[in-house]
């Protein structure tokens, strides 16, 4: 599985890239891979405010359907609408045109309670094929 450096990573399977104040989330290969073929993603509204935790959207594939947490409290700036057409995005590029949404960073302490790859990778290791 593709676990880049650059990221940090929910327990719930998002990741989150850091760009100052603001944070773009998507989901991490081992989430699409589980999810096999992505056929809808509810989007998030922009503007909406959510917390850490906090269910923001659902993605739908072929085999189930799975809610999409913030990992991170902040105000919701952007959404990816090019996944309204072609959602299989999450699949074939999870960690760039497949991004979900992007965030203003309210308390960036919470970046400590998320994942280093390191620690996602033995997570995913130790899921032995767990749903997403």
């Amino acid at each position: 599985m593709n676990v880049p450096e650059d990221l940090h990573f929910a327990s719930t399977h998002e990741w989150l890239r850091l760009d100052g104040d603001t944070g773009t989330v998507g989901i991490s290969d081992h989430a699409q891979a589980e999810l096999t073929d992505v056929v809808y993603v509810e989007l998030p509204k922009a503007g909406a405010k959510v917390t850490a935790k906090q269910q923001v959207c659902v993605v739908e594939s072929v085999k189930a359907a799975s809610d999409i947490y913030s990992p991170i409290s902040g105000t919701i700036t952007a959404v990816n609408e090019a996944l309204t057409a072609s959602p299989a995005l999450l699949n074939t590029d999870p960690f760039g045109e497949g991004w979900i949404f992007k965030i203003k960073i309210e308390a960036g302490e919470e970046i400590e309670n998320l994942k280093t790859p390191a620690q996602y990778r033995e997570q995913i290791a130790g899921d032995g094929g767990a749903e997403v």
